[in-house]
């Protein structure tokens, strides 16, 4: 039977994703433009045939009303807060499960024992081979080992790497042409220009990035291009990342590990990005517990990571997903990197942040992290905190050292008594 004969065999509606899920199934849903649109319409229209299913996700884009709690025989179980259902997770409507990135894969296979996985994929190649386009995470990591039921949307960029699904490994499919999901940048204000440029300067030639969601990250981005040789290892490949190819900064020359290739696990902005790595074999997406595994990417010598925090105190430790107990996202991929670039040879985690709020009336450098606040990057593998006004090195560093260095870093409002809660606090 040819890939032709199985495609035509396997097409369904999208409704009848629904007789794939029996009582108490366990449905994991790809993340952000990976959500497949039809299907998950069609699971929330049949809901009243459905009982006890629950709906994994790393990221939703789209507000939906299983989300919020409207259907009782679903439940909606996120790994990364998102606009889409933060609120509903503060109304106890959906459930948080804390992990790192690269953890995810395996705490579906030991914990949840998925029953499907729905996701988007492009239009099949002559081989049989659809990808999941601009994702990978966690849903790459689960083929060959749990049915796929897959929305194709001729939108979806056809992409190389671990994220190829055949039509073999399908046990349903639909279509359902939609444009992808762009994101626009944050605004840029001084304070982030500023973090940006003593990241930048950092940074030397040949180094391999991984670069976060914000605004300092993206324009980290924008301030090397005058550099030479740099490479791509990252969870989150953005579009700031498409100006450096092609300036020819970005070349993966000098990489230890996909040599000349670009490697990420997701790729989220606009449709300059997306047009990018459609059908371009020199981006790679893989699987996220092959791309965020620590040990995987200190094996590049220059790896240099940039992500943002919330809030760090004196210890170092570092709240990047919530404000006091006030959820806000998850830990992602932070804590993946921030290990597996100290752990490289020559390579340096830059953790940035404003050093205080918009009006300046609180310090984001704290003598202790505000009850509550769940640590991101902890305190053995915090290595620079990078604020507007300058870059504490930190890691090895005694707490008295990082006391001192972060209120250097802390908005000179607030340094003096800073200094004098480090010293009620033994730390100085």
């Amino acid at each position: 039977m040819t890939h032709l004969d199985v495609m035509a065999s396997t097409r369904r509606s999208p409704e009848a994703v629904l007789d794939y899920l029996g009582p108490g199934a366990n449905v994991v849903v790809g993340a952000s433009n990976g959500e497949p649109m039809a299907l998950v319409d069609a699971i929330e229209a049949g809901a009243s045939r459905l009982e006890g299913v629950r709906l994994h996700q790393m990221l939703a884009t789209r507000e939906r009303r299983y989300i919020d709690g409207e259907f009782p025989e679903l439940r909606h179980v996120s790994y990364f807060l998102s606009p889409a259902n933060r609120a509903a997770f503060h109304a106890g409507h959906c459930d948080l499960v804390p992990n790192s990135f690269s953890e995810v894969p395996r705490i579906l296979r030991r914990s949840v024992h998925p029953d499907l996985v729905i996701t988007t994929v492009s239009v099949p190649d002559r081989h049989g081979y659809m990808s999941l386009g601009a994702n990978a995470e966690y849903t790459a990591s689960l083929i060959g080992e749990v049915p796929f039921f897959v929305e194709v949307n001729g939108s979806t960029p056809r992409t190389f790497g671990g994220n190829q699904l055949h039509v073999s490994d399908i046990v349903g499919w639909c279509a359902n042409d939609r444009p992808m999901v762009e994101v626009p940048g944050p605004p840029v204000g001084d304070r982030d220009r500023a973090i940006a440029a003593l990241v930048a300067e950092r940074i030397p030639d040949g180094a391999t990035l991984q670069v976060g969601i914000g605004a300092v990250p993206d324009m980290v981005l924008a301030g090397l291009t005058g550099h030479r040789d740099l490479g791509v290892h990252t969870e989150l490949l953005g579009s700031g990342f498409v100006d450096l190819v092609e300036a020819g900064v970005i070349t993966g020359t000098r990489k230890a590990t996909h040599r000349n290739k670009i490697v990420t696990t997701s790729a989220i902005g606009d449709q300059r990005l997306y047009d990018f790595v459609a059908d371009n074999p020199g981006v790679e997406f893989h699987p996220v517990d092959h791309t965020n595994d620590p040990t995987v990417i200190s094996r590049e010598p220059d790896m240099y990571a940039v992500n943002a925090t919330l809030e760090v105190d004196f210890l170092g430790q570092c709240a990047s997903e919530s404000l006091g107990s006030q959820y806000l996202s998850s830990s992602g991929g932070q804590p993946d990197f921030a290990r597996g670039a100290v752990m490289s040879e020559r390579g340096h985690a830059y953790i940035v942040l404003h050093s205080s709020t918009a009006d300046d009336t609180v310090s984001r450098i704290v003598p202790r992290l505000h009850p509550g606040a769940a640590v991101t990057t902890f305190k053995n593998i915090v290595d620079n905190v990078v604020t507007e006004y300058g870059v504490a090195e930190l890691h090895g560093r005694s707490i008295a050292e990082r006391t001192r260095r972060l209120i250097a870093v802390a908005h000179p409002a607030f340094r003096d008594e800073l200094t004098a809660q480090a010293r009620s606090l033994g730390y100085l």
